[in-house]
Order: structure tokens, then C-alpha cells, then sequence
């Protein structure tokens, strides 16, 4: 027998849901930029830096779009806070090669991309790494 493959919306529903309900890892945050999105396509979320980096309290902005595919492909993730971060280019696009998006499969979250881009922001490579002005934009 196979597995059951839960569709777009339902799983992102429960996405919605686990996060609203103040769910999951408390240094993010997401939700629709439109309530009335039938499609549930596009989505605000933040990221509060970790403690003893560089990030330490700042928020970053972000905007995540989720295409008809999802969740075979997975979101698109944009800064609109700018960072300076080993897995995100010039124009705050998180990087296709980030191994939340390249080791992406049906079983990721939205959340599940946030949080490594948190734990990203720990890494050696990146904790002290000097930042643009608090409160640039892309």
C-alpha cells in the first residue's frame, strides 16, 4: 500500500496553524501576507538573531512564496532585511544550494528552512561577520 500524499493546501494549512498557535522554535515567526490567500501563496516571516552572534536580538524580514508545486519544490525565500550571510546572495535570495532547499523534500516545512537559516547565522563562518547598518533593506 503507499503512503498518503497530503495535498498543497492542507499542508500548508497545518503550517499555518502549528505557527499561529505559537508552535515551534520561538525565535520565528511566520504568517500569510494576505488572510484572504485561498492559495496560501505568499508569506511574511521573521527570523530574531541568536544569541552571542552578531544577529543577537536583530530581526530579519523575510518573504516566502510557495508555488503550486509545493510541496515537490520547495519555497522561495527572500530577505528583505539585509544580511550578510554565507547562504544568501546579493539580493537577499537564500541561495538554491542551502541544504535546506538542496536537501529538500515533501516531509520539509517553511519553519523547518527558517530554523537552519537560524542555525546558519551560528555558524563560525558566519556569527562574527560584520553586518549592513541595522535597519537596511533590499
Amino acid at each position: 500500500m503507499s503512503d498518503v500524499i497530503v495535498p498543497r493546501n492542507f499542508k500548508l494549512l497545518d503550517e499555518l496553524e502549528f505557527m499561529e498557535k505559537g508552535n515551534g522554535d520561538p525565535f520565528i515567526s511566520m504568517g500569510l501576507v494576505d488572510p484572504y490567500d485561498l492559495f496560501l501563496s505568499e508569506w511574511y516571516a521573521s527570523i530574531i538573531g541568536p544569541p552571542g552572534t552578531v544577529f543577537d536580538g536583530n530581526m530579519y524580514s523575510l518573504r516566502v512564496s510557495v508555488g503550486e508545486n509545493y510541496p515537490e519544490v520547495p519555497p522561495t525565500i527572500v530577505f528583505e532585511t539585509k544580511v550578510a550571510l554565507s547562504c544568501v546572495d546579493g539580493s537577499g535570495h537564500l541561495k538554491r544550494d542551502f541544504p535546506g532547499l538542496s536537501n529538500w523534500n515533501r516531509n520539509g516545512t517553511i519553519e523547518s528552512v527558517l530554523v537552519a537559516i537560524k542555525n546558519c547565522m551560528n555558524t563560525p563562518a558566519n556569527r562574527r561577520t560584520a553586518q549592513p547598518p541595522e535597519g537596511s533593506q533590499y
